[in-house]
């Protein structure tokens, strides 16, 4: 079943993330404050020609795939991250937590923003709380930490948005926050999966900690519209 998870973000636009999903039958995508995010069937060659007409110039895209791309036609690429999807261990124990997640709503989207741009887990924006799930851990007023939920491809569920401030790292709240999130989604019958830069060493060592296991590599290309 983990062949899902080949294409997460085209499985999550037409499955449980379908609710954000626009585009044609054949190519998807979501509204750029929400995930940069665009996806296609691995098997349809048209994808990224049907995407630079359906989208404007200077729309900045962000594909995923385990196989390395060149640039398509149209389409400059800005940035290439090389990273590895890893998927929670079923029967796995879900240690307790010593803080208590606070539910982010939408009042505290500028603060989620502010967050991710100091951090930099990946694409944040204003309606990226749309996806659901995102509990935060505040230092008196401040939100020093938070993660939630990113997509949701037939029966997984994606961590994502994992991230803390320099100024509280080494308190263990990630660690707390991504073993609340597994238990949501363990709750909601759904596997949890992430994804993680490959040279993030530290971050991967805490995952496994957790109870993941790497199932495969991912190539993360951000390309703009010419």
């Amino acid at each position: 079943m983990e062949l899902i998870l080949n294409n997460p973000v085209y499985q999550g636009l037409t499955s449980g993330d379908q609710h954000l999903s626009l585009g044609s039958e054949n190519v998807k995508y979501f509204d750029e404050a929400v995930s940069p995010f665009v996806a296609f069937d691995e098997v349809y060659e048209k994808g990224f020609e049907e995407l630079y007409d359906l989208l404007p110039p200077g729309r900045t895209i962000l594909y995923a795939i385990p196989q390395p791309i060149a640039p398509p036609k149209g389409w400059q690429l800005l940035h290439e991250i090389k990273g590895v999807q890893m998927v929670f261990e079923e029967g796995r124990e879900i240690l307790p937590g010593t803080f208590a997640p606070v539910p982010l709503e939408k009042q505290y989207a500028a603060a989620m923003v502010e967050l991710a741009k100091l951090t930099k887990p990946g694409p944040f924006g204003l309606r990226t709380i749309e996806f659901g799930h995102y509990y935060g851990i505040f230092d008196q007023d401040k939100l020093v930490a938070m993660t939630g939920q990113r997509l949701h491809p037939q029966q997984y569920t994606e961590v994502s948005a994992v991230c803390t401030h320099p100024d509280h790292l080494g308190k263990g709240y990630a660690s707390v926050l991504v073993q609340h999130q597994v238990q949501l989604i363990l709750q909601q019958g759904q596997v949890p999966f992430l994804h993680v830069r490959e040279d993030n060493s530290r971050a991967i060592a805490l995952y496994e900690r957790l109870g993941f296991r790497i199932s495969r590599n991912m190539n993360f290309y951000f390309m703009r519209r010419m």
